[in-house]
């Protein structure tokens, strides 16, 4: 029997993931089962390669119980396939457990077609970002004991449970180079310096304000890599006492032993309604500039926001505003690996086919339309067969070419906490979601804003 999906009637007829088995073939699989210890002594009614695959396909189907899952991967074969009890999937997905899919994403993690865009690289450096976030998980006893809800506040005890999440991104492909993940009771800055171990010479990592800290200078610049962080100022403001000004307004201190660049600056953005300026403190290892701008690096810090877009990707274009659906931490662990896999194998895709238009930012191919395809070829098994010549553009790539966005416009108000899918306004303040036309200025200072 071969080890491809290429009989219907077999097993193995359920081991593809569409069009997307070009990015995750079984081979990969594979290698991802054996390194965990999960190569299989003999067949069984569920193999692991297929559960891994069904898990896959419920990344994609987050709306459909397994079943139905079950029922996408085997509609287009041909043949029809048993379907298995709902009891035998979850016993095989206890057998596999997470630790296949953890090796899976190691096996795919990374920037993509890093060159496809030149926003993803400053001064020879490749530009990524890193940054938190939280995703609700099935309200159960069982997880509320790993995942415990949030403290009760104004407005009541929180609906369900929460994980903590912490990711590094390239910044032009959107692209996960590593991810760790656990109980939302330990901070942002413990699990980036997990994380840390992903980082080379030659990366620059961009951070908001949560990631300016100390001990994370150390973390950074001990791999080799530079960093470009967002500062607080005002009365939490670190003391970063002026050394040395350079010649852009910019100027040398010393943190902690540790010689970096600080860069205090305006923003200031005018509409046809009003003008407003907001405050920015930066601090980098790039010490010369000559070679980094303090204005280039301004504008370059505003590249941190795609690594919240690949959150909004998530949790609001793959999970649709959901809730992990483990019902035990185990699962909840499992299901997490196999998001970041096929949120992994589309962004591939994506990638891939912005090299086919030379010149296109990969920020402008939607993910919902890669993701709505590949719906598609799971349905139609399509590059399934071994007689079938496989094309990692194929129908996604000519769906996202098809459609191609926009360029970004300027945004003229402040990031706001907001849900797309709530009828109630967003939290903070107003939301004035008219768009108007925009003209921005930077302004590097040479006063201490906090004075």
């Amino acid at each position: 029997m071969s080890d491809s999906a290429t009989c219907s009637s077999s097993v193995f007829a359920a081991g593809h993931l569409g069009e997307l088995t070009a990015v995750v073939p079984p081979e990969m699989v594979d290698a991802a089962l054996e390194s965990a210890g999960g190569k299989e002594q003999r067949q069984r009614r569920l193999p692991s390669r297929v559960v891994v695959y069904l898990l896959l396909a419920g990344v994609l189907f987050a709306d459909q119980g397994w079943r139905q899952v079950w029922d996408r991967l085997t509609g287009g074969l041909g043949t029809p396939v048993r379907p298995p009890s709902r009891s035998s999937i979850t016993e095989a997905m206890r057998r596999v457990g997470a630790r296949p899919l953890r090796e899976l994403f190691t096996l795919l993690a990374g920037p993509a077609a890093a060159e496809a865009s030149a926003a993803v690289r400053f001064a020879g450096r490749l530009v990524v970002a890193i940054d938190g976030t939280q995703i609700p998980v099935a309200d159960t006893e069982a997880n509320r004991v790993v995942f415990p809800k949030p403290r009760p506040g104004p407005n009541g005890e929180a609906g369900y449970p929460f994980l903590r999440m912490v990711t590094i991104i390239a910044c032009g492909t959107r692209s996960v180079i590593e991810a760790s993940f656990g109980t939302d009771q330990t901070g942002e800055l413990t699990y980036a310096r997990r994380l840390m171990g992903s980082l080379r010479p030659g990366m620059l990592l961009l951070g908001d304000r949560n990631f300016a800290a100390y001990q994370l200078f150390t973390a950074i610049t001990d791999t080799g890599a530079d960093f470009l962080l967002r500062a607080k100022t005002g009365t939490t403001a670190m003391n970063l006492p002026v050394r040395e000004r350079l010649c852009d307004g910019s100027f040398l201190t010393s943190a902690r032993g540790r010689t970096v660049r600080v860069i205090d600056a305006a923003i200031t953005v005018t509409t046809d309604a009003k003008t407003t300026t907001s405050p920015y403190r930066l601090i980098t290892t790039l010490l010369d500039p000559g070679q980094a701008p303090a204005l280039a690096l301004v504008r370059l810090y505003h590249q941190r926001w795609e690594i919240e877009t690949s959150y909004c990707e998530l949790k609001s274009a793959i999970l649709g505003g959901r809730v992990l659906r483990g019902r035990y931490p185990a699962a909840i662990t499992q299901e997490l690996w196999a998001i970041l896999v096929a949120y992994q194998a589309l962004r591939i895709a994506i990638a891939d086919t912005a090299l086919v238009r030379p010149g296109i930012d990969p920020a402008r191919l939607s993910f919902t339309i890669a993701l709505n395809t590949a719906r598609d070829q799971v349905i139609r098994a399509a590059n399934t067969l071994s007689d079938i010549t496989v094309d990692l553009v194929g129908r996604i790539g000519a769906a996202l070419l098809a459609d191609i966005l926009p360029a970004r416009r300027t945004r003229t108000r402040q990031r706001v906490i907001k849900r797309a899918i709530s009828k109630y306004r967003a939290k903070g303040r107003d939301v004035d979601r008219r768009t108007y036309p925009a003209t921005l200025r930077t302004t590097i200072l040479t006063t201490n804003p906090n004075t």
